[in-house]
């Protein structure tokens, strides 16, 4: 059984991803005969199945820097839970520096309800319905850096179970338990 040459492999691969640009930066050095431009571009990766990246490049073409910063998102992909494949188990918040971003799971039909790059991060990860809002820097790399933060503190039920050694099942019978109690305190 001959295997395919490595290129397809890579091509095949490279295509179930689906990349979104957030971002491009001029920057200019000024030199003895005028200006000397160059571009950094924020790119974010994914596979619309709860994979993502981001990736930052740089170089003195905009395609080139495209190309570098898809290639790092790529490099630097996480998955994330997602409940029934369309939005997050709950509410979480995360931050990066001056960014803070509040992630809100949202009931079927509600869409994406997020600024710029919050929305590419969740078009990308294939994320349906959210509620997200930025506060605030609205600097696009610090609010993609926020959101990657609270994206990676979101917990599914499967991996809370296994930490603490019990079924899922069981998990879910004393959240019903506890929502019934504070239900009567109430």
């Amino acid at each position: 059984m001959a295997r395919e040459p490595r290129e397809r492999r890579t091509e095949e691969r490279d295509s179930e991803f689906v990349d979104k640009l957030v971002h491009i930066n001029r920057v200019a050095k000024v030199v003895k005969g005028g200006r000397r431009f160059g571009f950094a571009a924020l790119v974010v990766v994914g596979d619309q199945k709860g994979r993502v990246g981001f990736g930052h490049g740089k170089a003195r073409e905009v395609p080139e820097a495209i190309r570098k910063a898809t290639d790092a998102a790529k490099r630097t992909l996480t998955r994330v839970p997602l409940r029934e494949g369309r939005t997050l188990h709950h509410d979480v918040a995360g931050r990066h520096g001056a960014g803070k971003v509040y992630l809100r799971a949202a009931p079927p039909g509600t869409g994406i309800i997020a600024g710029g790059p919050m929305r590419a991060v969740f078009e990308t990860l294939g994320m349906q319905d959210v509620v997200a809002k930025s506060i605030g820097t609205s600097n696009p790399y610090n609010v993609v850096r926020a959101t990657f933060n609270a994206l990676k503190r979101q917990d599914s039920p499967r991996s809370v179970a296994a930490r603490r050694n019990v079924k899922v099942s069981a998990l879910q019978a004393r959240r019903r338990d506890g929502d019934a109690a504070e239900q009567a305190a109430d």
